[in-house]
């Protein structure tokens, strides 16, 4: 039994939270590499920052003690993994898993953002 589809709630947009030791840096790398835009900024300094492209959405925390993980944080769905893969590779950005058709329906590859978190991207095929 679905308790909550029975009281009316809705979900709204729902956005990974991405801890980073440097804000500035990582707003850098998902401005200027991936083309995200920052949509909201909060606290002096900075510690909390939305960022935007297309219908995605990225949540940047500052956390200065953070160690990466070896999971994959965060999933992107795009409409064009080579092209994505393509830009990752002309910044010279660390590929974890290569671009690869996957047997889930999936091309698919992961990458890391300057502070070791893994981002895996997914295109349907």
């Amino acid at each position: 039994m679905n308790d909550i589809s029975d009281h009316g709630v809705r979900f709204g947009r729902i956005a990974p939270m991405i801890p980073v030791k440097d804000i500035g840096k990582a707003h850098d790398f998902y401005t200027t590499v991936l083309g995200f835009r920052k949509v909201f900024e909060n606290g002096s300094p900075v510690g909390f920052m939305i960022l935007k492209r297309d219908a995605g959405e990225l949540h940047l925390t500052l956390q200065p003690d953070h160690k990466a993980t070896r999971f994959n944080l965060a999933h992107l769905m795009v409409d064009n993994a080579d092209a994505l893969y393509a830009v990752c590779e002309r910044h010279g950005i660390r590929i974890i898993k290569r671009l690869q058709d996957k047997d889930y329906g999936l091309r698919a590859f992961v990458f890391e953002d300057p502070d070791g978190n893994r981002i895996d991207v997914g295109q349907a095929i």
